[in-house]
């Protein structure tokens, strides 16, 4: 199933943020910050991280449920693996 890329734009802004917070994670820890800083800035990547994976899932599922044209059957199956996605982020 593909996702319409102009519909997760504001996903790849919170991906590029993640990178950056993942760089700055990265100096923390060859600078010898606090390990109480770190894990913080690391918690917030985490859910930075699962945001993004359960934006993409909402969006394959709303474009599943438009598809006036879809073959019943691949809607389906499209519908079973975005429910198995959904549940490897849980």
């Amino acid at each position: 199933m593909e996702i319409d890329k102009y519909a997760l734009a504001d996903v790849v802004v919170r991906l590029r943020r993640a990178q950056g917070q993942i760089g700055g994670i990265i100096q923390m820890i060859e600078d010898g910050r606090d390990c109480a800083e770190v894990i913080t800035q690391l918690a917030a990547v985490s859910r930075a991280l699962d945001r993004a994976g359960f934006k993409i899932i909402a969006t394959g599922l709303e474009q599943c449920v438009k598809r006036e044209d879809a073959d019943p059957q691949q809607a389906e199956v499209d519908l079973a693996r975005l429910e198995k996605l959904f549940l490897a982020l849980a």
